[in-house]
């Protein structure tokens, strides 16, 4: 009896797993779509929903950081943008997302801090690292003896 109990309730938590997992696959996916589509709107609450269903979610998080940037909300773009972090330090592309962030703030020390970091991580942005070096370079402050 108690063996049936058991396979029972953990079949049970295995379908509400699975279907809770379905759900955010679904939200995530169709707000993609939304979002190549430029229905930002759209697209933004069905990436809250996808967060709802699973909060740890990294791409729902990235995607509503683009929004917010399309949308020039910058509180929320970077607060997303550090949820993302968060959740995956090693983010290439939230790492760059957060230095351009940055740049706008004109914050020569942690543009410099997050560069030596996204140099060491980056796979797929790394064609980045010249505009992000010049950039800097740009915002480095000047000596003043000079």
């Amino acid at each position: 009896m108690i063996k049936k109990f058991k396979f029972t309730l953990i079949t049970c938590l295995f379908v509400i797993h699975s279907s809770f997992s379905f759900s955010n696959e679904k939200f995530f996916n169709e707000g993609k779509k939304k979002y190549n589509e430029k229905k930002y709107e759209v697209s933004k609450f069905l990436f809250q929903r996808s967060i709802v269903f699973d909060p740890k979610y990294i791409n729902s998080y990235l995607y509503l950081a683009k929004i917010y940037n399309i949308e020039e909300n910058r509180k929320e773009e970077e607060k997303n943008v550090n949820t993302v972090l968060l959740l995956d330090s090693q983010n290439e592309e939230a790492m760059y997302m957060l230095i351009e962030i940055e740049l706008k703030k004109s914050n020569y020390s942690k543009v410099k801090e997050l560069t030596e970091k996204f140099i060491k991580v980056c796979k797929n942005f790394c064609d980045k690292e010249k505009s992000i070096l010049d950039s800097l370079k740009n915002l480095e402050p000047k000596n003043e003896s000079e």
